[in-house]
């Protein structure tokens, strides 16, 4: 397709059928004029994951443009920050691998709306991003399925092993990866969610579980993990997913709010780092009307949550 706005210099053109789009006009430096500003959210909304190829960013550049979606979070509410840059994370092998399905800090009361990732260090293999369209998940379930699930109430939380050592690793490894989970889960979050989310400017509904969300409201550990995983089954299907290979100079703006994403542990611990900034989102609203709520963990320094409220 063309640009979404007529007015604008940019150039949108479709991906794949259920999720992705590329972008291009925008620069180098994509400094955006207001009308292209609306053309992007647009295109967001529609295709819930852009591309853009040979950007020309540093950290400073990247937060201006995560800036043209809303007022940024820090970093993240629990992992360091670059230095000098508190809204930027380092997505660093080093640090652990996020090769789990997932939607960006889903475990505190308002995730981010939106998360831009900027390719930094690139292995020569591997390393692609996948993103899943939950909308279109949620539109696959058989009805009763659907019925169902717009009933239903996740807990999401970070205590749990994000990044579960392999038999493989020497001692030296094992301590280092036991260092980061306990620097992930320094404060220990736990909050509701719908598990069907109303997207707050489209109306669409999606599945808002992924790898946070631990179990269900109301159903022992057995039943929420059956549940929980027939329906992740629907939003990693081939056909609502797209797969992204990276190379040097690229960023991806996600919509945070209906997709999930995987990094693929394929490039044989090569380097690879990719920086996320990340925009402040809403508390989310079920099919029923009513907000997320929280159970432990306060995250107002990592994005204020206006009209919060506990259980």
């Amino acid at each position: 397709m063309t640009s979404t706005a007529s007015t604008t210099r940019l150039d949108i053109r479709k991906l794949t059928a259920r999720i992705g789009a590329e972008v291009t006009g925008a620069g180098p430096e994509l400094d955006l004029a207001p009308p292209d500003v609306t053309a992007l959210r647009a295109a967001l909304n529609e295709h819930k994951a852009l591309v853009f190829r040979d950007v020309s960013l540093d950290d400073e550049g990247q937060q201006r443009f995560a800036r043209y979606f809303g007022e940024l979070t820090t970093a993240h509410p629990t992992v360091p920050a670059v230095a000098g840059a508190p809204s930027v994370l380092p997505v660093d092998n080093e640090r652990g691998k996020a090769n789990h399905w997932h939607t960006d800090v889903t475990f505190v009361l308002n995730p981010p709306q939106a998360s831009t990732l900027r390719s930094i260090t690139i292995p020569p293999y591997g390393g692609e991003t996948l993103i899943a369209n939950a909308a279109a998940a949620y539109r696959d379930l058989p009805v009763p399925l659907r019925d169902f699930a717009d009933t239903l109430w996740a807990v999401h939380t970070n205590d749990f092993d994000y990044a579960v050592p392999k038999e493989s690793l020497d001692d030296a490894e094992r301590e280092r990866k036991r260092e980061q989970e306990a620097i992930f889960t320094s404060i220990r979050y736990e909050t509701v969610h719908p598990v069907v989310r109303v997207h707050p400017l489209t109306g669409e509904r999606g599945l808002f579980i992924g790898g946070f969300a631990r179990r269900i409201v109301g159903l022992p550990d057995g039943e929420s993990r059956d549940i929980l995983r027939l329906l992740q089954a629907y939003v990693t299907r081939p056909e609502n997913v797209l797969r992204w290979s990276w190379e040097p100079g690229q960023l991806v703006l996600f919509d945070n709010r209906i997709t999930q994403h995987y990094a693929i542990d394929n490039y044989d611990d090569l380097p690879r780092r990719l920086n996320r900034v990340t925009v402040a989102g809403d508390i989310p609203v079920g099919a029923d009307g009513k907000e997320s709520y929280s159970i432990r963990g306060d995250a107002s320094h990592y994005s204020p949550a206006p009209g919060a409220r506990a259980a």
